[in-house]
This record gives C-alpha cells, sequence and structure tokens, in this order.
C-alpha cells in the first residue's frame, strides 16, 4: 500500500470527513471513479479526432469500395 498526503483547506477536509470520504476506501472509490470517467473522456476524445480525419462514407460509397475491390480481386484471378 502507498500512503498519500494531501493538504485540504480546513472546511472542505471537515466536510469530507464528516460525509466519510477521507476513508481509505471511499478515497480509492473516489480515485477509481475519476479515472474511469478519465478514460471515458479520453476515449470520446480519440474517437472525435479519428471522426474528423476523414469524411465518413455514405452506404453507396461503402457499397461502391465493396464492388470495386470485389471487381479488382475478380480481375487478378
Amino acid at each position: 500500500m502507498t500512503t498519500v498526503t494531501v493538504r485540504l483547506p480546513d472546511e472542505l477536509a471537515r466536510e469530507a470527513r464528516a460525509a466519510g470520504l477521507l476513508r481509505d476506501e471511499a478515497i480509492e472509490t473516489l480515485l477509481r471513479e475519476a479515472m474511469r470517467r478519465r478514460q471515458i473522456d479520453e476515449l470520446f476524445t480519440t474517437m472525435g479526432k479519428l471522426a474528423s480525419l476523414k469524411p465518413q462514407l455514405t452506404e453507396e460509397e461503402i457499397d461502391a469500395e465493396i464492388a470495386a475491390a470485389r471487381a479488382e480481386r475478380a480481375r487478378r484471378r
């Protein structure tokens, strides 16, 4: 186990202690939830970046690409 020291404003520390949020289990839960939210945020940010790289194809364009690939494969045989 790692020991972590956190400096908080007195009022916040009192409120957190009264709410039971300074217990080891509560802090672990808070940190895990924060990390999960950050991972989800990073995932959506990455998805947004990927979506902006190239315009999305319409269904007709996808069908045309598939047909072209099949025709090319047939031509090579």
